[in-house]
């Protein structure tokens, strides 16, 4: 054993007694690593920072952007409510109907695809529920790991199996073949999480995954009482508003009226023509009689309430939102006057409440003082626009209410679009996947389902540092032949006890030395170890390839061993130690699946 193997086997194990223990971010633990094995001669400047510009690592940033863009257009919020309403508050069927979905999907556009579309999914489904998001972030995990052995194209470690095989002339594993491991593999890990995971699953909560928004429109709603004096008109054949713009209307000869909303016909969803149409309808907030009068002398049919769609569905919807924001000490907007009513010079945003001290302030105009709470509506685009101002505090992010409250919102179409063509990017593998990724990632922004700061903030650039500091530590493993040497010890001690001992023995190789190197990198080490000792032992080295490729791909003792762990570790808010509880009972049903189900399907 060589000094370099000695101290690259030193750091790797200093890093990972300094990620159990946690005293500093497991981020800075990875780059000091990596630093560590550059100052101590090991690796090359260049292969110290290749890392952050490795395709692995460009692949996950995009397909978190890409995640990022399902959440914002509501199609997260969509197939969250159509997978907490289908399963009802049967705990076990959700976790069951997450894990199956997940492995599909693994199994169709690969483990890192799957967890990417299922992220936006289980935030949902862990703030409807109220259920500890780190109660569901591995299971989608471990099911997106097994689910990438249904087949051929689940992990890049099938494709590297099934290629050595073929051009080794030992024999042919088909594209759905991978099932044959896939399915059991898959299906003792959902009864293993339903039986352990209430025991072994830690219960925490993220700071990255928001409140429960899904009443916020009605919260608002009952806290301004804008259902108090409420009164829905509808614009008749002979009033003067028809062909008249929104900011047209006005109620300044009626005092104590104040509009709150211009709706489009029967359809009461708010107004997106230039002009104002016969059938549409005028909300206003005031007493009966003004109210009246105003409807009077505008040719506008009162509409009865029973009627009318509930306001906080009318003003929260796919096209507008609602914001409460507070006016901050030394505010420039001090002393302003405003008034409920009043609009942007656009019209975009409109102020539908004032309260002071909560006593709701009618009077017009008020001059605005410290600690005023302003209930204002509009699009979307305007609320973005128009509340990164510093001179007003948002006390409920818009951007967070819109991803949770509006399923499948405006820009949904083109966002499912974007996932179907990533999945025919994949499945049919036209392009390597990194390109694909960032090709979708880059139309969800030229689409503009999302905008640039939406782009920037839906990537956890965390995970992707975390990620590029650790492929040098796997390339200081092969380059000092330290996974070599470990991998012909192993199989050096049990080759004499038969096949069998050997395959179990190469799975068990494989599988430690994935935990503190990529999955890809493992697999490429062991499989020569594997063909020569098929040869050496003159049985077929088919199973002891396959072997390989199940043991490089149980990664389930660390969060850092495969980028589907990494993606979840943030949102779950996991520590180090949290995986390998559960991750110990499927490895070791992975390893039964491996010399139990190979041997029987592909004879040594």
């Amino acid at each position: 054993m060589t000094t370099q193997i000695i101290m690259t086997l030193a750091i790797i194990a200093a890093a990972m007694v300094l990620f159990a223990w946690n005293p500093v971010p497991a981020a800075v633990v990875a780059v000091c690593a990596s630093l560590a094995l550059y100052f101590t001669g090991i690796l090359t400047m260049q292969e110290t920072l290749a890392g952050f510009g490795d395709p692995v690592v460009i692949l996950i940033a995009a397909l978190l952007a890409i995640g990022a863009g399902l959440e914002t257009a509501g199609v997260g919020a969509w197939a969250g409510q159509l997978l907490i309403r289908h399963t009802g508050g049967n705990e076990t069927w959700r976790m069951v109907a997450i894990m199956i979905v997940a492995a599909v999907f693994s199994g169709m556009i690969g483990m890192n695809g799957a967890v990417a579309a299922m992220l936006p999914i289980i935030v949902v489904v862990a703030v409807r529920t109220g259920v500890a998001p780190s109660r569901l972030m591995i299971p989608l995990a471990f099911a997106c790991l097994t689910g990438s052995k249904l087949t051929l194209l689940g992990t890049p470690v099938n494709v590297i199996a099934a290629t050595q095989a073929d051009e080794a002339g030992v024999g042919h594993i088909g594209f759905l073949e991978w099932s044959v491991l896939g399915i059991p593999l898959l299906a003792g890990t959902i009864v293993i999480t339903l039986f352990f995971g209430r025991w072994l699953l830690p219960e925490r909560r993220s700071l990255s995954i928001p409140s429960d928004f899904s009443a916020h429109a009605q919260t608002l709603v009952e806290q301004y009482r804008l259902e108090d004096g409420l009164h829905h008109l509808r614009v008749r054949s002979t009033s003067p508003y028809i062909g008249k713009a929104r900011a047209d209307v006005d109620l300044k000869d009626y005092v104590g009226l104040h509009l709150v909303a211009l709706l489009e016909g029967d359809r009461a969803t708010p107004l997106q023509r230039a002009e104002i149409a016969e059938g549409d309808l005028v909300l206003v907030r005031g007493d009966a009689e003004t109210a009246g009068r105003f409807a009077l002398d505008m040719h506008l049919a009162v509409r009865e309430y029973e009627k009318a769609d509930p306001i906080a569905d009318v003003l929260l919807s796919r096209a507008s939102g609602l914001a409460e924001v507070v006016i901050p000490l030394r505010s420039k907007m001090i002393g302003q006057s405003v008034f409920p009513g009043m609009t942007t010079e656009d019209g975009d945003l409109m102020i539908l409440a004032l309260q002071r001290g909560g006593i709701e302030m009618r009077r017009e105009p008020v001059a605005l003082r410290a600690g005023d709470h302003l209930l204002l509506q509009g699009t979307w685009k305007a609320l973005d626009k128009y509340l990164s101002d510093p001179k007003v505090l948002v006390v409920d992010s818009p951007e967070v209410v819109q991803k949770q409250a509006v399923a499948l919102g405006q820009g949904a179409p083109a966002a499912i679009a974007i996932l179907l063509l990533l999945f025919i990017l994949l499945a049919f593998e036209i392009v390597p996947p990194p390109i694909a990724a960032v090709l979708c990632a880059a139309l969800m922004v030229i689409t503009r389902v999302l905008t640039l700061p939406q782009f920037y903030r839906g990537i956890d650039w965390n995970t992707c540092i975390l990620i590029g500091a650790m492929i040098p530590p796997a390339t200081a493993m092969t380059k000092t032949g330290a996974a070599a040497l470990i991998g012909d010890y192993v199989v050096g001690a049990l080759g004499f006890a038969g096949p069998l001992a050997v395959l179990a023995g190469i799975f068990l190789v494989s599988a430690v030395m994935t935990q503190f190197i990529s999955n890809t990198s493992s697999a490429l080490v062991m499989m020569p170890i594997g063909l020569a000792t098929a040869s050496e032992l003159g049985v077929s080295a088919l199973p002891m390839m396959l072997g390989v490729a199940m043991g490089a791909s149980a990664s389930f003792l660390t969060p850092f061993a495969n980028g589907v762990s990494l993606m979840v570790y943030g949102p779950g808010g996991y520590r180090f130690g949290d995986f390998w509880k559960l991750g110990l009972i499927v490895t070791a049903w992975a390893f039964v699946v491996t010399v139990v189900v190979i041997p029987l399907y592909w004879a040594f």
